[in-house]
């Protein structure tokens, strides 16, 4: 028998009859979550493949649904402004912030049809996480090996024009809670340049009102998100790389510090504010 329900249960009764430290109930909701990726990962895999018989990208759609009632546990909302700028009938590069654990949740309350991640090649080993991971048809890449990432990027690139998918990539490359965005990371970018397909940038503003690592804090709060225009690529080429990802980076950082610097409705005053680029 799966013990991750009684996890689950054991630790939702903990949070709700039980009153506990800060540091202690960073850790319960912290670990409820983690519960429920391994609990929802493993039924979400079964319906994935009574219902598609195996990996593609149609699995997303069931992935979506289950993850999206998260937020539901953890009491947090989601406001979102230029949606409908992801429903492009093309394929096309989706590039956003990455803060936290936390962002999955972000990441499939506004999934686009027929979009696919990529991800680093150690997620794939994570049990039922890294099946539904693989079920849902994520490319995952091998960063400590420059050229395999390579070769998979480029395996993608065809992959995404034949099939009309969209492509989600966090270009910092890592997860970063340090109120401003790290440094992009090129792969992307040639990517969208390589496919001739437009880059649209995502934004999530900060978590730090509800979600700090360092603080251990972790209650309810608001996520706005906004989808900036696309990018256009047609006609540029290798060489336009620095200036596409520039381009974009300051786009995505302007919209995020505005977004961190709004009051915020569980009455945290503001948001990180961060320091200037150098």
């Amino acid at each position: 028998m799966e013990l991750w329900p009684w996890v689950s249960a054991a630790l939702l009764l903990l949070l709700l009859a039980v009153p506990l430290s800060r540091t202690a109930r960073f850790y319960a909701k912290l670990g409820l979550y983690c519960a429920l990726c391994l609990g929802v990962s493993a039924m979400a895999a079964g319906v994935c493949v009574l219902r598609h018989g195996g990996r593609t990208v149609e699995n997303m759609s069931i992935i979506s649904w289950f993850v999206r009632s998260f937020k539901y546990v953890f009491g947090l909302r989601f406001t979102v402004q230029g949606r409908q700028k992801l429903e492009v009938d093309g394929p096309c590069v989706i590039v956003s912030n990455h803060q936290s654990i936390l962002d999955m949740m972000g990441l499939m309350e506004i999934l686009p049809k027929r979009c696919v991640q990529v991800a680093k090649r150690e997620l794939l080993f994570l049990g039922p996480v890294g099946l539904i991971m693989y079920l849902g048809g994520v490319f995952f890449i091998n960063r400590q090996r420059s050229s395999t990432a390579v070769s998979v990027m480029a395996s993608l690139g065809e992959h995404m024009v034949r099939e009309n998918l969209k492509v989600w990539i966090y270009p910092e490359g890592t997860r970063n809670d340090n109120g401003d965005l790290l440094p992009f990371k090129k792969g992307a970018f040639y990517l969208a340049i390589q496919t001739q397909v437009p880059v649209i940038p995502v934004v999530y503003s900060s978590f730090s009102s509800f979600y700090n690592l360092r603080t251990k804090l972790f209650t309810s709060g608001t996520i706005e998100v906004q989808v900036l225009d696309a990018v256009p690529t047609l006609g540029l080429t290798v060489g336009d790389v620095p200036k596409l990802m520039d381009t974009c980076h300051q786009a995505m950082r302007a919209t995020f510090l505005e977004m961190s610097t709004r009051p915020q409705e569980n009455g945290v005053a503001e948001g990180p504010r961060a320091q200037p680029a150098q």
